[in-house]
């Protein structure tokens, strides 16, 4: 199928130009900008982007990926994949040891059937002044051992942890990850800046929710931000959901690394549904006004985003439309390893997002097919 559109995005351009696309399968066998080599059989109506590819949510449609039920899983993928997300990592939230094995292990069939791009544990070695929308009794250090005994059971699908470096058995647990492929992001983090320095030099490539439950950045005591965003070895993510970080401040660390952000939305179940009470893990959530707190407090917990509004969002901060989409695609692709999505070019995954002037999805092609 050879399609051409009034606009693509291509890799490392600066903006959309008309171009075409051959697909195979499940495949992209051909693309380039300009005119196509023959007759296409479609033409699409507005600018087509690569699938989007979201490495940090819980959920979504009402659904959690905190699951040991496949179809959970499964509801929460089609609520994303309605607003553009082709590819999603399943974000799990801190749980006892003997939940996480069996979540992981659900999810990790998932993987293995390829409808997840893999999982990601956030918890339950985060620090308790940090701990977000965490139980503070399950939060623990991390043991080697334990560690290992989660990565085993995902089969090779954990592809990222969070971890608060500062935790006794942080940073051998990091450099475990590291030998293991797997993604260790600094996170709930009441690290000092030498911490995280040392966290980094460990293995640790990935700041979750920079920012967002980490201590803050000081003149004097400049924290984990600071280490994060200095090092070019470290990705950032950011919650574009205007709650979690003012929008002035994603787009002037976009501009200071735009080769390094990564949006991501921290969804939970209520992302792309209703205002309503949830739950997230163990604890109860309010959502009201489309933000999610734990019921009671002022404490978020996570958000309602998708990754399309992300990117709306951030354009309407002032981020350029390439470099915002760039950094729901193909950096975040990069970020966990995924070398096949995020972008349209030969060899790439056939997953489409097709957005009119207004940036919404108004189609989605999914592994060659459109949905």
């Amino acid at each position: 199928m050879l399609l051409t559109a009034d606009r693509v995005l291509f890799p490392g351009a600066g903006a959309a130009v008309a171009g075409w696309l051959e697909v195979d399968g499940d495949r992209i066998v051909a693309a380039a900008p300009g005119a196509a080599p023959r007759a296409s059989d479609e033409h699409v109506r507005g600018t087509v982007v690569p699938g989007y590819v979201d490495v940090h949510s819980h959920g979504g449609g009402g659904a959690s990926f905190v699951t040991e039920d496949p179809a959970v899983a499964r509801q929460a993928l089609a609520a994303h994949r309605k607003h553009g997300v082709t590819t999603m990592v399943a974000s799990l939230v801190t749980g006892t040891l003997p939940d996480l094995e069996r979540q992981v292990a659900c999810l990790a069939g998932l993987v293995e059937t390829g409808e997840l791009a893999g999982i990601h544990l956030e918890g339950p070695w985060l620090a308790l002044k940090y701990k977000g929308a965490h139980p503070p009794q399950l939060l623990t250090d991390p043991r080697p051992e334990e560690v290992e005994r989660l990565l085993d059971a995902g089969r090779g699908a954990v592809r990222m942890v969070t971890i608060a470096p500062e935790r006794p058995g942080a940073l051998e647990s990091i450099r475990l990850m590291a030998e293991r492929g797997v993604v260790a992001a600094i996170g709930h983090t009441d690290a000092d800046y030498d911490t995280c320095r040392a966290a980094i030099e460990a293995g640790a490539t990935g700041a979750t929710h920079l920012f967002n439950a980490m201590a803050p950045l000081r003149h004097r005591e400049p924290g984990p931000v600071l280490a994060l965003w200095e090092d070019p070895r470290v990705y950032l993510e950011l919650i574009m959901d205007g709650v979690h970080v003012r929008p002035e401040l994603v787009s002037f660390v976009t501009s200071t690394v735009p080769g390094r952000v990564v949006l991501v939305t921290d969804a939970m179940a209520a992302a792309a549904s209703a205002d309503g009470d949830y739950v997230l893990g163990e604890l109860p959530v309010e959502v009201r006004g489309g933000v999610a707190r734990i019921a009671g407090t002022d404490t978020i917990a996570g958000s309602t985003l998708t990754l399309d509004a992300g990117v709306r969002n951030a354009v309407a901060a002032g981020v350029p439309f390439a470099r915002a989409v760039t950094a729901a695609t193909s950096l975040p692709a990069d970020y966990l390893h995924l070398p096949d999505v995020g972008r349209i070019a030969a060899g790439a995954r056939a997953d489409l997002a097709v957005l009119d002037s207004a940036l919404l999805v108004t189609r989605v092609m999914y592994r060659g097919a459109w949905t």
